[in-house]
């Protein structure tokens, strides 16, 4: 293995690793998926107990499929869906930088990026894409997953975020 396919590998488990853990907390974590619902209620995503679901199982599947190098366009492109939800909903309105949990939005941006990356290389010599001879890759990945990912992540925003209209202060 040259260490050029061994620096995708690593970066692929550990990104795809990551995210699983994400949509593995939401399901088995601190309020699990009753209490991830009632959060995404609180931001104006409804219903909650749904998007739980989604989000969960999207972060779960999409991460082991990156981690593994299976599908790595459509892997890349959940990636990129969860993280452009995550940026609208939540982080966008603390600014670019996070200083504590709940912050900012450099994170969020950091993983699409990645994952759009590695949508871009291609998953590699030590993939199940390139197992099974389906490697795509160049501006075939990268279109792919940016396409998929950007409407996935819209079609979720026009079906289900409904944040509450901003109370303007009497002054």
């Amino acid at each position: 293995m040259n260490h050029v396919t061994f620096g995708l590998l690593v970066l692929r488990v550990v990104l795809g690793v990551w995210i699983a853990c994400h949509g593995l907390n939401k399901f088995f974590g601190g309020g699990k998926l009753a209490g991830t619902g009632r959060w995404f209620e609180s931001m104006g995503v409804r219903p909650g107990p749904l998007n739980a679901r989604l989000a969960a199982t999207t972060e779960v599947s999409a991460g082991l499929a990156m981690a593994l190098g299976l599908l790595t366009p459509l892997a890349g492109a959940g990636i990129i869906g969860l993280m452009l939800v995550a940026i609208v909903v939540d982080h966008r309105s603390h600014g670019f930088f996070i200083f504590r949990p709940g912050e900012g939005w450099e994170y969020c941006a950091f993983l699409a990026v990645a994952a759009f990356s590695v949508a871009t290389i291609g998953a590699g010599k030590a993939s199940l894409d390139h197992a099974i001879g389906w490697d795509v890759e160049g501006y075939w990945g990268a279109g792919i997953a940016l396409i998929v990912g950007v409407l996935g992540a819209a079609g979720q925003l026009a079906l289900f975020y409904r944040p509450a209209p901003k109370v303007e202060s009497a002054s």
